[in-house]
């Protein structure tokens, strides 16, 4: 009986999850992502069409925006900086399936987006890596490896292909309107 209890419950986290990703405003957005425990900085941006999973457990700091249709899995921990802009359909897993496994065992880790990241449109990031402060990931890159700070990687399997300026002072959140 409880586990019919809790897969209901997941169910309905995931349709309000899915239903919060479709309204209008960022301001609903993010008040309704507070409501289920999400930790999210002043000045952020989240636009339209995005999905998060386990939202408890994700955080986002100040003036960092997130793309229409991103997918921020949090299931397993879940960390956005300050001034990180996630472009439009990113990917971010903390969770997925071990195909070495007889019962298809569930594993992941946590993901931590430094300060000052740009991942590009339809990046993925798989579990357990950590983007360092001003990096960027290229569009359509496949992270699977820890990005050293203000490296530019693209590719699949991501790999260095560029460096990135030091110097990085701009403030996301002062693009972000609060109506859209």
């Amino acid at each position: 009986m409880d586990n019919n209890i809790n897969k209901l419950q997941t169910a309905f986290i995931y349709m309000a999850c899915a239903t919060i990703g479709l309204l209008p405003f960022h301001t609903i957005r993010i008040a309704l992502l507070r409501a289920l425990k999400a930790k999210i900085g002043k000045k952020v941006g989240i636009y339209r069409g995005f999905e998060v999973r386990s939202p408890w457990k994700l955080k986002i700091g100040n003036s960092s925006v997130i793309g229409h249709n991103a997918l921020l899995d949090a299931r397993r921990g879940l960390t956005i900086g300050n001034n990180v802009n996630l472009s439009n359909e990113v990917m971010i897993w903390t969770s997925h399936h071990d195909y070495n496994s007889a019962v298809f065992e569930t594993v992941g880790k946590e993901v931590i987006i430094e300060d000052y990241v740009w991942l590009c449109s339809r990046a993925v990031i798989l579990p357990g890596v950590t983007i360092g402060r001003g990096a960027v990931v290229a569009a359509g890159a496949v992270v699977t490896r820890d990005v050293a700070p203000f490296t530019v990687v693209g590719g699949v399997p991501a790999k260095p292909i560029a460096t990135r300026n030091r110097e990085l002072i701009y403030d996301l959140g002062d693009g972000v309107i609060p109506i859209i």
